[in-house]
């Protein structure tokens, strides 16, 4: 088999006949059929005036294509085996559950929220009625936040485990295989809630459990071991392992852990806002195209951007986080009395308006007024910001908002753009919603963004607060070797909420790794 590169036209590259013709022509093969070569991989290059499509090919040369690693053959009953308690039902607890299966044990399942169906009344509530059931929104529920909130399978954690394997069996339970060929691989919020159902189906055909509406309410914690935890106030479950794969917004649990001393530790992340320009202005920046548009075969454009600002003598990074081209702003509070935001798109990305994160980097040294909570101080100072937001939207889930330009200048919107947030907004002057240095860190991003993309900067676009759960606030620290808490036995902290991944597949990945280390450890 030998490997070639490829550049074409987007209608040349996304048509059958175009892209067989092309190979045929550099492999100087007339005769090749489409059977004859497989795509490796997908990209496009849009950094000079013709945009092209670059294929990495693999010509098969009579050969058999490489199959997946992976298949359902490798998942037996396990319904009499060794239970392995899962506290979570985002992609971290799903794989972990997939991953006991393959290992023999049998996963018990617990999930705060609701399957991904019923899921969707509470999210109508709060998009229109600005009601928000803290067990049930667009974290808490099963999938996770990623179920409904976007589905971006972008990672760089490719030294943490097989991100190869993670999408193959995405796949296997439905996704497009087009995410394992596209450089930034995308399955949509339409299309993810049927495939994370598929897997709850085969857990549970497998012998394994997936409980619903059941929130950890307590642990039962004897001489430096996790014994069991209590659900919903009223009920025990035993085990010799729990995995802790909550997510990054279950407040509570870290308050839990507190409660009962298990050691955590702060940990920075990164807080802003959502901006929000029509997907028409990114393509004609991004694709250099007239107003008309990017045409039938370029995707929506997307962008990433970074940069670093001086605050007071010292370097900040600002920079965009989740990008969502043809997508939507979301509310994400998970209680009453807060504004927070985040971006989703569905499949086809077919929006006209994208959105994106643009986040600074905050760390202990902006947590100091919150130094008497010690290890969650930054989840106070996280939780602060979006209480505040909420009060000057006034007290309902429409959230604040200001014109680009105008934020920089310090002043406030006479009016606002048409946006896909569905709660609404509320004319704001933003510099009184976020923290000093937010605001003057993301004030002096958004000119140098400016600069890199001409047109970015603009009252054309609009700001939308607060972006706050880009990921945990807090860290749960495990061994190294053994991926247990260093002083509680038997507790395995997973996946975005301990600190140890930062979308659907590190989650997914570090699921795996953390019941490969408890079937290791028993050995």
């Amino acid at each position: 088999m030998k490997q070639i590169q490829v550049r074409l036209r987007p209608e040349e590259a996304y048509n059958e006949e175009d892209l067989l013709q092309t190979i045929r022509k550099v492999t100087n093969n007339k005769s090749l059929l489409t059977s004859d070569f497989s795509i490796l991989k997908r990209s496009i290059d849009a950094r000079k005036k013709q945009v092209v499509v670059q294929l990495e090919v693999l010509l098969l040369e009579g050969e058999t294509p490489p199959l997946s690693d992976w298949s359902f053959d490798r998942l037996k009953n396990v319904c009499s085996n060794e239970e392995v308690v899962i506290i979570g039902a985002g992609p971290a607890g799903l794989f972990a559950a997939l991953k006991a299966i393959e290992k023999g044990l049998k996963p018990i399942v617990i999930e705060r929220g609701k399957d991904v169906r019923a899921r969707r009344r509470d999210l109508a509530d709060i998009n229109k009625n600005n009601i928000v059931n803290p067990d049930s929104n667009y974290c808490f529920g099963e999938g996770g936040a990623g179920t409904y909130s976007d589905g971006k399978l972008y990672t760089r954690s490719k030294k943490r485990g097989d991100v190869k394997r993670i999408l193959e069996i995405l796949v296997a339970f439905g996704a497009t295989p087009d995410i394992l060929i596209d450089a930034h691989p995308h399955i949509g919020t339409n299309k993810l809630p049927k495939l994370i159902q598929s897997i709850r189906e085969k857990i549970i055909e497998c012998g394994g459990d997936v409980r619903f509406n059941s929130r950890m309410t307590d642990l039962i914690i004897q001489s430096g071991q996790l014994k069991a935890i209590e659900i919903n106030g009223n009920e025990k479950i035993t085990a010799k392992a729990f995995v802790l794969a909550t997510g990054h917004s279950a407040r509570d649990v870290f308050h839990l852990l507190k409660k009962h001393q298990v050691k955590q530790e702060a940990k920075p992340f990164a807080l802003g806002v959502r901006v929000e320009h029509s997907q028409n202005l990114i393509d004609r920046i991004q694709y250099r195209c007239d107003s008309s548009g990017r045409g039938a075969y370029l995707p929506a454009a997307s962008y990433s951007l970074v940069e670093q600002v001086n605050y007071k003598g010292k370097d900040v990074g600002v920079f965009s986080f989740c990008m969502c081209p043809g997508g939507f702003i979301v509310p994400s509070a998970t209680a009453p009395g807060e504004v927070v935001v985040n971006g989703m798109s569905p499949s086809r990305r077919d929006s006209k308006f994208s959105n994106s994160g643009i986040v600074v980097s905050v760390d202990e040294t902006d947590f100091i007024k919150y130094k008497e909570y010690e290890e969650l101080a930054g989840l106070m100072f996280q939780s602060e910001v979006e209480q505040r937001a909420c009060v000057l939207a006034g007290g309902t889930q429409a959230a604040p908002a200001q014109k680009v330009r105008d934020f920089v200048d310090r002043k406030v919107s006479s009016s606002l753009l048409e946006t896909s947030y569905q709660p609404g907004l509320v004319s704001s002057d933003m510099w009184d919603v976020l923290p000093e240095k937010i605001a003057y860190v993301l004030s002096k991003g958004f000119v140098q963004f400016g600069k890199k993309m001409n047109g970015y900067f603009t009252n054309e676009a609009q700001i939308v607060g607060v972006e706050s759960r880009t990921s945990s606030p807090v860290r749960i620290p495990r061994d190294k070797e053994t991926l247990t808490h260093p002083e509680i036995s038997n507790l395995y902290p997973c996946g975005e909420g301990a600190g140890y991944a930062g979308g659907i597949v590190s989650a997914a990945m570090d699921g795996e790794k953390v019941i490969e280390a408890y079937v290791l450890n028993k050995a």
